[in-house]
């Protein structure tokens, strides 16, 4: 893991990381490789980029991005690469989104939005 200096050093470890996960599944392409890796549930050599939309330049950029963030792992001998996805790390991710929504997961059907027609339109904070 990276430690970042400036503003972001000011938020726990835990937030930063979680931060950078969440970033590292910001694009499409390494969301469709993430599902292409576990549909296969087996290591995957080379064919990814037979399977996406993108040149193999492209395709290398998101698997690098994976991998350094640890959401992948894979080997590279010469000209060919195996990737798979890495479950341990995945898994803790999924742990951390998952408690993230706990955390904030405050509206349901008794609750009103601070956004409400009702404070919106009186201009003032809600209850």
């Amino acid at each position: 893991m990276r430690v970042k200096t400036g503003k972001v050093a000011q938020f726990s470890l835990e937030d930063q990381e979680l931060a950078r996960m969440a970033k590292t599944l910001a694009h499409p392409a390494r969301i469709a490789i993430l599902r292409t890796l576990a549909a296969r549930k087996t290591c995957v050599c080379g064919e990814l980029v037979n399977e996406l939309p993108l040149a193999q330049s492209t395709v290398s950029q998101h698997l690098r991005e994976l991998r350094e963030n640890g959401l992948i792992q894979g080997e590279t001998e010469g000209p060919n690469s195996c990737y798979c996805i890495n479950r341990e790390n995945l898994q803790n991710l999924f742990l951390k989104l998952g408690q993230l929504e706990r955390e904030i997961a405050f509206f349901d059907e008794t609750s009103r939005s601070c956004c409400s027609e009702d404070c919106l339109d009186e201009l003032e904070e809600c209850p």
